[in-house]
């Protein structure tokens, strides 16, 4: 029989592997043939480690468990089904509310295993793009409405149709992992539990572009993502699905992971090419953009994790079947991260459209505090503050940047009455001068003005003529930075004074 243990980080951290290793040896002693297979977690935060027995009606989830409660468990009958379970894991209300596409198998599968991935729906999107001409693909993914995913919302397909229609000697594709902001673990979590989607996804905007070459840059606070796409890359060059004539094909493509020295600004896309040169790593200037002189020069698709492993369930089922979820513009799904003063943090995956109090009150719980929540965060430290007003906000591209939000990388934080705003709103400042690469002056100087205005403010001195100092800075940086660094700064000091100007006061 299976038992099913995460091997995801997260589950580690709370002791994920002694629970793994003390169920063999409990099963041992008691004579219990049993095979532990280590899996990605389910994104249930609040229940890891989690452990999963297969039976003939489906898992049965028992969670969280310490590795001292292992024996106790084993005796109630844990191995059989029996005892204090969660039930049925796919019935838990946290996983039928969500339409998990990008995340099928995180969870479900061995994530080293090629084989499982390809028992489980693997490689259907690659197959498929190699009966169409790269235009079509490239058409396809246009259809679907896919965005970037990483914070931007680009549309994917238009980028990948600027590249292929690029005259080069040789082209790049290019996965930005570099995840540095708060809240957000989405990337880590895929390429930990399924990090073959990633590469079939990555494989295909090879093909459809024209690119012989990719690389994924993965920040350094990720070894275990490190070492999991590193192992995956190694087993598809194994199976014939990296290298020369993938899939019985002419397409030839290899794929390298290279890790980041920590920086945030490499989040940001030709940041992160000056770093896969060998760099510093600073913004360019635009144009030219990176669809025609990106990596060494060369055309390069540049895409976030989640966008390029959306692609592989669009090609496999059709564009149609993907734009059937979501609303208006933003087509598809969204991994959504609740993370902060939260009781049910994790990964939710559900179309696009669901309200910001549906993902907090209903699937997070609210507070892990008790108290009442005041302030969310949305799309990591650039975001905008929104107050519990806003909760009926669905999560949109277009929705949220009428409301002065953006939805980003879909990392949510919370935060209960206790947060001091004007607190928030300087760290805001502090973080981009401490994170900035320095090219530009209004991101540079800005954010060392604008933490020493807010601390003025928050000393009472002139109070009303710092606020409006204060605002014609934000407008500053926002006009005139080079990149999102400077650009978004303000976005979270607006929101803070414009829903918590009370706070603000001496």
């Amino acid at each position: 029989m299976k038992v099913y243990v995460p091997r995801d980080s997260a589950a580690v951290s709370v002791g994920a592997d002694e629970v793994a290793e003390r169920i063999t040896a409990s099963a041992k002693a008691i004579g219990r043939d049993v095979e532990v297979v280590r899996t990605g977690s389910r994104g249930m935060l609040w229940l890891e480690p989690l452990v999963e027995i297969e039976t003939p009606q489906g898992r049965i989830g028992y969670g969280p468990i310490a590795p001292e409660q292992v024996d106790g468990l084993i005796a109630a009958g844990m191995l059989d089904g029996a005892g204090e379970s969660l039930g049925l894991v796919e019935d838990l209300d946290w996983m039928r509310r969500q339409q998990r596409l990008t995340f099928a198998r995180v969870g479900l599968i061995d994530p080293r295993s090629a084989d499982e991935y390809e028992q489980h729906g693997g490689m259907q999107g690659l197959r498929k793009a190699l009966t169409m001409t790269p235009a079509e693909v490239v058409e396809e993914v246009t259809n679907s409405g896919l965005r970037g995913r990483g914070g931007a919302g680009f549309p994917t397909g238009i980028k990948w149709r600027t590249v292929l229609g690029a005259d080069a000697d040789l082209k790049f594709v290019c996965c930005n992992a570099d995840e540095g902001d708060s809240g957000t673990f989405a990337d880590r979590m895929l390429i930990e539990g399924d990090p073959f989607v990633l590469i079939e996804g990555m494989t295909i905007a090879a093909y459809a572009v024209g690119a012989t070459e990719g690389y994924v840059y993965l920040r350094s606070e990720y070894p275990d993502a490190v070492e999991a796409l590193a192992k995956a890359i190694e087993a598809a060059r194994a199976k014939g699905w990296l290298g020369e004539d993938i899939a019985g094909s002419k397409l030839t493509f290899d794929l390298h992971v290279r890790v980041g020295a920590g920086a945030y600004i490499c989040g940001e896309e030709t940041s992160m090419l000056e770093s896969l040169e060998g760099k510093r790593g600073t913004v360019r200037a635009k144009p030219p953009i990176p669809a025609l002189e990106g990596l060494f020069g060369r055309p390069t698709v540049v895409n976030n994790v989640l966008s390029l492993a959306s692609v592989p369930t669009i090609l496999a089922n059709g564009a149609e079947a993907y734009a059937s979820y979501g609303t208006g513009r933003s087509l598809g799904t969204s991994v959504f991260q609740l993370g902060g003063n939260i009781a049910r943090g994790g990964i939710v995956e559900t179309a696009f459209g669901i309200t910001l109090g549906e993902l907090v009150n209903d699937l997070g719980g609210g507070t892990a505090s008790g108290r009442p929540v005041r302030a969310v965060q949305v799309g990591g430290p650039l975001g905008a503050y929104l107050p519990v007003k806003q909760f009926d906000l669905p999560m949109d591209y277009e929705a949220f940047a009428a409301a002065g939000a953006m939805v980003g990388h879909g990392g949510i934080v919370v935060f209960d009455e206790s947060v001091d705003m004007a607190a928030m709103a300087r760290f805001a400042m502090a973080f981009c001068a401490e994170e900035s690469c320095g090219k530009c002056t209004p991101c540079r100087v800005g954010a060392i003005r604008g933490v020493e205005t807010i601390d003025r403010i928050r000393a009472g001195e002139d109070r009303s003529k710092n606020l409006v100092l204060l605002d014609d800075l934000c407008e500053l940086m926002t006009d005139g930075s080079l990149c999102a660094m400077g650009g978004l700064t303000p976005m979270p000091v607006r929101s803070a004074v414009r829903h918590f100007g009370e706070d603000f006061s001496a």
